[in-house]
């Protein structure tokens, strides 16, 4: 009964956004085909296209992008990062260790011609 209590508690202590990850199909049915144009915390601004195909295409560089269980995962060559995803409607938040990591817009297309 303990162990029950205590793991209820600490579930009760996670963020609310800690529960409302998307998952890895909503990632890709949102992401895919789409540009996000947002800020990081580390690094600030940028606007991103997500072609279907996995590839990134940024102002001048490119990268690959996967879905990884329910997680996206970035690599512009030096090895991939993941994210957890909070979608709300044209909203994403990149999650990291628990943390708001980032915001962006979702878009349709490449109207930057990336």
């Amino acid at each position: 009964m303990h162990l029950r209590l205590t793991a209820t508690a600490l579930l009760l202590a996670l963020p609310a956004f800690a529960q409302d990850l998307a998952t890895g199909e909503t990632i890709k049915s949102a992401i895919s085909g789409k540009t996000v144009q947002g800020s990081m915390i580390a690094s600030g601004a940028y606007t991103e296209f997500y072609a279907e195909d996995g590839t990134i295409k940024g102002d001048g560089y490119t990268g690959k992008w996967t879905v990884e269980g329910d997680a996206m995962c970035f690599d512009y060559g030096e090895g991939a990062s993941c994210w957890g995803v909070r979608l709300s409607g044209d909203q994403v938040a990149w999650i990291k260790d628990g943390a708001e990591d980032g915001t962006g817009t979702l878009i349709d297309g490449n109207p930057n011609n990336f």
